[in-house]
């Protein structure tokens, strides 16, 4: 592979950055019409009653639809549920329930947005309101566990905990808090629904296509084939457009009932409920080890919130129960049910809230040892994964930790808190691991060479704004032997050959082996035609005696024997020589624990009287298997160690507890680091060869560069503070 790990740019950069990019509210679609949501203003009852009167009153107003007159769907499809990641339970106004403060409960339907919006201002609901239960502390005193975590058990258990905590000659028992946290991507999420007889088209801001026209079909009740999704580009998801949630199905719905298209954006208050955030957590970690460090024993228990109307689990503990080698464990996770919205993934779901419990515990640990934070995880350092009694397929951690360690100068730390000073300000270091699995699923792609040599490749995926267009551009010209710059990759229509969710750092490791398996296919067909034919200086070979160079085949034992791939179509023809192929992961899961890793390390400064917390440098080292493009893949990394820092500093979504609604639910208040809050960020990715992973040997980059973060930070106030917080965000009345 000449072209996969080069730093090329963004095949997609020009069009975005001249506009020319479309998302999902820019389509122009003839007769357009506009929606706008109403959401509910208390989080417990139902409605009695809807005042459309004045309403109905403003020019332009096409329809108002509530409960009462709303499209009615089939029975068996009405909460419009798959499995996660695809389902969810959906307001889908079909009765006067009301289970969350900003639960959609209507749609108005206008000429304009400036009309509907003025429309649904002037609704008057009168609700019949019922107890909430809005608070964490008293929501946990009833707790459930979930089905399951993932595809794992909720609970688990390895030798004794119990015997192995008394074995220890140090222990500590720990709690830790990790808050409602919401996605806020730059583009909200937004579709136009447009009905063209029993035909639906759906341009939706989505991370997963297939799972929208899946899921949106079931709901209605139509076929599949009669639905077509749309989504060249995405401004942003981390999570939360991963499934389909009610608006989605409400413009659908709405598009039919007025009989023209139907544009739906999520208003920003509107994205703080009704389309998911990570849950509030609260995290008991006990360790015991031997005075080397040791460990005999760990346990992590997660209790996280849920919605009344559905389960969902932030997964905390898988992370525990495969980093290090301890011979007694126990995990656990449980469920509180609130009248909040349903949480969803958000960016490394578990594994960055679990790192934070599980690493701050770790540096804890080191402290009651007198030992380093670093020998502390090189002392239970593993090369299996003890949860699942499985070998890792590659594992460059160590190394991580020992190039990490050297670029940030961590042998220079004095370990005592409160021991490093620059002038007025008290100086901390800290550090922390960072995994997460590596994931795969099936995907198909398609590929076509054209007469003119323009090579074309499709496949359902979306591009996030994480380079898929280019990474996926880049497997293609290797796998089929010609120039970047002849090759297009297409995705963004449903119609095109099925990929995954763009989730759970899985693109390139599920749809970039299959769009490299149909450039091989695609090369071993042209071949074929050359082969077959007399008038080809290829004629009469065997495939394996044929190589390929920019864009020509060519035999190996005699190289100026050679023929454009452009040439061999024009000459039969002149039709686009076209193949599908797919990848499929197989049984390699149940040989290998498959899995990314890397060391954090944090410098922060804190000022002594006012408690405010800056992070001058961050240090991020990663073994992440073969990276597809070292411009692109290092953008995501440190992408991921914003999302970190803004993890343990900023972000936290407050509620009312009087009504359940967000209190800062909007860009201004809902703090996200900035450039200004940001310093010197390095990123390393080491050499890594893993032949296991997938036939790439990529493993995703999108989630891990996250993890880890938040513990680092936590564990760099403590040493410059000598004050452990244990509760996210670490804000400065927390310090004070």
């Amino acid at each position: 592979m000449k072209i996969v790990g080069a730093p090329i740019n963004r095949t997609d950069g020009w069009a975005k950055v001249s506009g020319s990019a479309r998302y999902s509210a820019e389509h122009q679609v003839a007769g357009l019409t506009c929606a706008w949501l109403v959401t509910s203003t208390i989080p417990s009852g139902r409605i009695k009653r809807v005042d459309t009167q004045e309403a109905d009153k403003v020019p332009g107003l096409l329809l108002v639809i509530t409960h009462e007159n709303v499209l009615q769907l089939p029975k068996e499809t009405k909460a419009g549920k798959l499995s996660p990641p695809i389902g969810r339970v959906l307001s889908l106004l079909q009765d006067a329930e009301v289970h969350y403060n900003n639960q959609p409960v209507a749609v108005v339907v206008a000429e304009t947005l400036e009309a509907a919006r003025e429309a649904a201002s002037l609704l008057r609901i009168e609700y019949e309101t019922a107890p909430a239960r809005l608070n964490f502390e008293q929501a946990k005193q009833q707790v459930h566990p979930p089905e399951k975590v993932l595809t794992e058990k909720p609970d688990t258990r390895r030798g004794d905990l119990q015997a192995g905590l008394l074995s220890g000659s140090t222990s500590i028992d720990l709690t830790y808090r990790t808050p409602v946290e919401h996605h806020n991507p730059i583009e909200p999420h937004a579709t136009i629904a447009a009905w063209e007889g029993e035909q639906l088209t759906l341009y939706d801001s989505t991370q997963y296509m297939k799972g929208v026209q899946k899921t949106v079909a079931a709901t209605l009740g139509i076929e599949p084939e009669k639905l077509t999704v749309l989504c060249p580009y995405v401004g942003g998801g981390f999570g939360c457009k991963g499934s389909v949630w009610s608006h989605v199905v409400l413009a659908a719905m709405a598009a039919k009932m007025v009989d023209r298209p139907v544009k739906l954006v999520l208003d920003r208050p509107q994205m703080f409920g009704p389309v998911g955030q990570r849950p509030v957590t609260e995290q008991r970690m006990r360790h015991a080890a031997m005075h080397d460090g040791r460990l005999t024993a760990s346990s992590h228990d997660t209790v996280a919130y849920t919605s009344m109307i559905e389960d969902w689990i932030e997964p905390c503990g898988l992370v525990t129960r495969m980093m290090y080698e301890v011979p007694n464990q126990e995990t656990s996770h449980r469920l509180a049910r609130m009248h909040l919205g349903t949480p969803t993934f958000m960016r490394a779901p578990g594994e960055a809230s679990g790192s934070f419990a599980l690493e701050s515990s770790m540096d804890e640990l080191a402290y009651e040892l007198g030992i380093d934070p670093l020998q502390l995880r090189l002392q239970n350092y593993t090369e299996r994964d003890p949860g699942k009694d499985l070998p890792y397929s590659s594992k460059s951690l160590r190394e991580c930790y020992e190039r990490g360690a050297e670029r940030f100068g961590w042998s220079r730390r004095n370990p005592a808190p409160r021991s490093m000073r620059e002038g007025d300000t008290l100086v901390g270091w800290g550090m922390a691991t960072a995994t997460y699995p590596t994931n795969r699923s099936q995907g198909k792609a398609s590929a076509t060479l054209h007469p003119d040599g323009r090579a074309v490749f499709r496949s359902s995926t979306q591009d996030l704004g994480t380079g898929t267009y280019t990474v996926m551009t880049q497997i293609a010209a290797d796998a089929l032997g010609v120039p970047v710059d002849r090759v297009e990759f297409e995705l963004g229509n449903s119609q095109l050959p099925e990929a995954p969710v763009s989730g759970g750092s899985t693109t390139v490791a599920s749809v970039g082996p299959a769009v490299q398996a149909a450039g091989h296919a695609l090369r071993l067909k042209l071949a074929g035609i050359a082969i077959a034919d007399e008038g080809s200086p290829l004629f009469g070979l065997l495939a394996d005696e044929i190589d390929v160079h920019d864009g020509e085949l060519f035999v190996r034992a005699e190289p100026s024997k050679r023929e454009a791939m452009a040439a061999i179509v024009a000459r039969h023809g002149g039709e686009p020589v076209e193949v599908e192929a797919s990848a499929d992961p197989g049984d390699t899961s149940e040989h290998y624990s498959m899995h990314a890793f890397g060391a954090v390390f944090v410098e922060v400064h804190v000022d002594e009287l006012l408690g405010e917390v800056r992070v001058p440098r961050v240090v991020g080292v990663y073994g992440v298997g073969k990276l597809m493009n070292a411009k692109t893949g290092h953008s995501q990394l440190m992408g991921g160690i914003v999302g970190g820092l803004g993890m343990a500093l900023f972000e936290e979504t407050v509620f009312d507890l009087r009504n359940g609604r967000a209190v800062n639910g909007n860009l201004a208040e809902y703090h996200v680091p900035v450039n200004a809050d940001i310093g010197h960020i390095e990123v390393e990715v080491v050499e890594e060869d893993d032949p296991h992973v997938n036939p790439l040997g990529a493993k995703g980059i999108g989630e891990i560069g996250i993890t880890g973060v938040a513990a680092a930070v936590a564990n760099a106030v403590y040493h410059a503070t000598g004050k452990r917080i244990r509760s996210l965000p670490i804000t400065l009345d927390k310090l004070l």
